[in-house]
This record gives C-alpha cells, sequence and structure tokens, in this order.
C-alpha cells in the first residue's frame, strides 16, 4: 500500500554555519528513490512547483535554496561551486539521504557538476539542464558587468532582459502569471549575494570534472536558448560517454518553467537508468 506524499520544511546548518531552507516531499516508511532540484540563479525552490507534484508519485523530492537566495543564509562572502556543493552534502546528511538523483538547472546545473566532482559517491545520477560546464574566456567580465549593472541601477534594471531569455515569447504571453511570479522572486534578491553569485558563476569551470563522471547523465537543454546555447550542453554530452543529450525544441532558458511535465519524464528516465545500473 503506497502512503501518502508529506511535505515538510525546515533549515539545515552548512559546514561553515550557514543556514539552508528547504522543503522535503517523502513518503514515509518507502523505499523510493529520492531526486535533489537545484534551482537557477537569483530564484529559489518554488523554480521547480510545476515539476514536483509530477516526480513525488514516484520518487522522494528534495528542493531548497541556495545560499544567498530565498530563505536561506545570505552571508557577505565570496562563492564557489564547490561551496554550493558542500552545502548540498550538508542538507543530505540533516535529511539522511547517503546519495541521490541530483538534478539541477542553468546555476542549478553548475551546482550540481560540482557535487558530482566533489562527492561522486553520493550521486546515483545526474542531470544538468540549460546550463554550461564553463561559460568561456569573456565570462568573468561578463557575469561582473551584469552584476554591475544590478548593483547600480537595480535588479529591475534586469527583469525584461531575463523574462526574455528564460522562456519564449508564447509562453510568455500565454503565462503571464507564471512569469510574474518569477519576476517577483528575482527582484526580492540580495544584490550583494546575486552579486557574488554572478562572479561565482563567471569563474566557474567545471571541466576537469567531466573525465571523473562515471553515473548515468542527462543533458537537457532548450533550442531557444539564448544564455546557455546548445553548444554548451553539447560539450557536456561530448565529455562524457554514456550520457544522453535532450534538445527541447521551441523553449529557452527554463525548461523546468516552461515544460515540466516533459523535464519531470526526462528527470523519471534518468531515475530507471541509475536503477538499472
Amino acid at each position: 500500500m503506497n502512503r501518502p506524499v508529506m511535505s515538510s520544511s525546515g533549515h539545515a546548518v552548512a559546514a561553515d554555519g550557514a543556514s539552508i531552507a528547504y522543503t522535503l516531499h517523502a513518503a514515509e516508511g518507502q523505499s523510493r528513490p529520492r531526486i535533489a532540484l537545484i534551482h537557477s540563479l537569483a530564484l529559489d525552490r518554488s523554480f521547480w512547483d510545476g515539476v514536483v507534484p509530477l516526480l513525488t508519485p514516484h520518487a522522494d523530492v528534495l528542493t531548497y535554496d541556495c545560499r544567498g537566495h530565498g530563505q536561506s543564509a545570505k552571508i557577505k562572502m565570496s562563492y564557489t561551486a564547490e561551496l554550493f556543493a558542500g552545502d548540498l552534502a550538508s542538507l543530505m546528511d540533516h535529511v539522511r539521504w547517503p546519495r541521490a538523483i541530483i538534478a539541477g538547472c542553468s546555476m542549478g546545473g553548475c551546482i550540481a557538476q560540482a557535487f558530482a566532482g566533489v562527492y561522486p559517491d553520493r550521486v546515483q545520477g545526474l542531470v544538468v539542464m540549460d546550463s554550461t560546464a564553463w561559460y568561456g574566456p569573456t565570462a568573468p567580465k561578463d557575469w561582473r558587468d551584469r552584476a554591475a549593472t544590478a548593483i547600480s541601477k537595480g535588479l529591475g534594471a534586469l527583469s525584461a532582459f531575463q523574462a526574455t531569455r528564460w522562456v519564449s515569447d508564447p509562453f510568455r504571453e500565454a503565462h503571464a502569471d507564471v512569469v510574474k511570479k518569477h519576476i517577483e522572486v528575482f527582484l526580492a534578491n540580495d544584490v550583494d549575494c546575486y552579486r557574488a553569485t554572478c562572479e561565482m558563476l563567471g569563474d566557474a569551470d567545471l571541466r576537469h570534472y567531466q573525465q571523473s563522471l562515471r553515473v548515468p547523465l542527462s543533458v537537457i537543454v532548450g533550442e531557444e536558448d539564448y544564455a546557455t546555447p546548445v553548444a554548451m550542453s553539447e560539450q557536456i554530452h561530448r565529455a562524457v560517454p554514456g550520457s544522453t543529450l535532450s534538445v527541447l525544441p521551441k523553449v529557452r532558458h527554463l525548461t523546468p518553467v516552461e515544460c515540466p511535465a516533459v523535464i519531470a519524464e526526462k528527470i523519471l528516465e534518468l531515475v530507471a537508468r541509475a536503477d538499472d545500473t
């Protein structure tokens, strides 16, 4: 008999004492797959609201606010993808998950790759969505320029730019309420933490982890993703033998927002692959 899925929220403590806010959706007393979801830059765990209900009939699901985001600690400091990966490790310790499927979108995809590199024994499978292992040689300047705009003009100066990159024009017109919800989360960010996270992404080069990846990997990207173009996903796919690549037609950068049913299906396909290994 399947038990009902219960949702509980709380805070875990990272290695340096930072508080990490999370929500766990789990069926008590059942052995089910476990999936940890990592959100995009300047958003929070509500990013996954369209995906979680499609996963929870099949798996326990952990969502959380990355450091500097949402209800998690906003400590003024420098960030690295490995620091964020360590936060997830502490969170998994807190909820007593030794291993899980790790899935992340955009910034979350970078953190997922770092987690798999630093904590390979804790990863059963990896889903990297709308992301990259390296933003390229001009990335440090490009990301610092974006952060400088946010600091000098406010996050509102970036909101229209974000909305057009996040989702396709037809989706934005048909689902203005969904876009508005995410824009409100974006505008509520701490600007100093946004700057630190932008610098982290600009400096990140996760390619050296690729040669040691030995878990099932699913790479997913929107065909019209201008933030992390298809070529960046193709690089990850080529570098990791046995990985799969899915290019989703007519969608942009935040595929879990624009086509949550497709993303849930792809994650569950990866869960099945991981179970077979």
